[in-house]
């Protein structure tokens, strides 16, 4: 297949028969490739590179890429359990969150870095640790991303502390004798690479007026191909300038910065595809549309209905061939307007038909780049439809269960019937 190369058709079909639909498929390689690629980024003095675990934090795929030499970014208290269950070493992980945990002193305690991402969480984190170092999460005032809703830097961003308030985030500092020695700061998933190189520029600006610092965090989602058409960020490109820039603020400071970064799409996007079955075909008539109903949508896969996100889609047809192409529009199994999975590009609101063979009930469809943000940000169990299974296939081409399809029972099971209910019948 063409957008998926880690599948052919019968590879499809062999595993739509094993593990029915839908269901996403990892491939270890290209997870293992794409962990080479960010480990290779440009550096002056030293990298390290961490996995954005919210794209997606089944164990498998953690492990995976912790084997390859990757660190952990953690988006809360629960990722950091998943991370340290997947076998990831605390002091390989960083808690960067818009929500402290409440076990944040046993976690710092067994290893975990900690990033403070507002003057709240400084006082937080000087209560329980004075006289300690910290990383500090600076909003620049600049952002980017694939959309606005991807964007994490700017003054619509809640994320960080706002860069006008550096010097009261530093008084905070003085008070509990706390030393910022990591600086941090995020732009936005699928970023423009030149808005991300502007901005590591204002953060080595930043990082003069921080004399303690020794680690500087550019984190940003880089760009990634996902159909015919995307770019994807060349790390080799736009990491040469800042390595350059890196050795010029070493000769004015003094200071040699360890770079880090944190990509999440970049590097699990492209690892897997998601399988479904054709449900239904219809359509709305001469003047409206033909629709391809699959049994997967916004339950699996939320990006098209939130962001207007494109992913590649193929169809494995069956035994018959010479089928003509057809314009459809492909929907999601849910009771949703909204669960439409090829949406205008960027609008979430419009729709916009596939050119694809004719299909017919029982075809399966492959949607491709459905390895960041669709497992782990889903509207999962929405009209009871349980999470999907998930399967990854090994270096040496083995397929192997990652994540057992879910049941009804697991999806009831913290429910509680009040006792002022029972017993009674309509």
């Amino acid at each position: 297949m063409k957008s998926v190369p880690f599948l052919t058709e019968d590879k499809t079909r062999s595993l739509h028969r094993e593990f029915g639909t839908p269901v996403f498929v990892y491939d270890q390689r290209t997870l293992e490739h794409q962990a080479r690629l960010v480990l290779g980024f440009p550096n002056a003095f030293g990298l390290t590179a961490r996995y954005a675990a919210k794209a997606c934090p089944t164990s498998a795929v953690i492990k995976v890429l912790a084997d390859a030499g990757l660190h952990i970014d953690a988006s809360s208290g629960y990722e950091i359990e998943r991370a340290l269950r997947a076998g990831v070493p605390p002091e390989r992980i960083q808690l960067t969150a818009q929500q402290v945990p409440d076990n944040l002193k046993e976690l710092v305690t067994r290893g975990v870095l900690f990033n403070a991402c507002s003057i709240a969480q400084i006082h937080t984190f000087g209560t329980l640790f004075p006289g300690r170092q910290l990383s500090l999460r600076v909003n620049p005032g600049l952002g980017s991303g694939h959309n606005n809703r991807t964007n994490v830097g700017g003054p619509s961003a809640s994320f960080g502390i706002w860069h006008e308030h550096l010097d009261e985030a530093l008084a905070v500092g003085r008070k509990y004798g706390l030393k910022f020695t990591r600086l941090h700061t995020h732009i936005g998933s699928g970023s423009d690479p030149k808005v991300w190189q502007h901005v590591a520029l204002m953060s080595l600006d930043t990082c003069s007026r921080l004399r303690d610092v020794t680690v500087l965090n550019l984190g940003g989602g880089y760009k990634i191909g996902r159909v015919k058409g995307d770019e994807t960020t060349d790390l080799q490109k736009i990491g040469l300038p800042i390595m350059k820039v890196f050795r010029s603020f070493e000769a004015k400071h003094g200071r040699r910065l360890h770079l880090e970064v944190e990509p999440g799409t970049y590097l699990v996007a492209n690892s897997c595809a998601l399988i479904a079955t054709v449900i239904d075909v219809v359509d709305t008539g001469r003047r409206g549309y033909k629709f391809l109903k699959v049994d997967t949508g916004m339950t699996e896969i939320l990006r098209p209905s939130m962001y207007g996100a494109q992913h590649p889609i193929e169809v494995v047809r069956g035994a018959t061939r010479g089928r003509s192409r057809v314009k459809y529009v492909v929907v999601g199994h849910c009771c949703e307007s909204g669960d439409v999975l090829t949406p205008a590009p960027g609008s979430p609101e419009g729709l916009q038909p596939r050119l694809l063979p004719e299909t017919r009930i029982g075809d399966l469809a492959v949607l491709g780049g459905a390895g960041a943000y669709c497992s782990s940000m889903a509207a999962k169990n929405y009209n009871s439809f349980p999470e999907a299974a998930e399967v990854m296939i090994s270096g040496n081409g083995s397929v192997e269960l990652i994540r057992k399809r879910q049941t009804l029972d697991q999806i009831l099971q913290n429910e509680v019937m009040p006792a002022f209910l029972k017993g009674r019948a309509k």
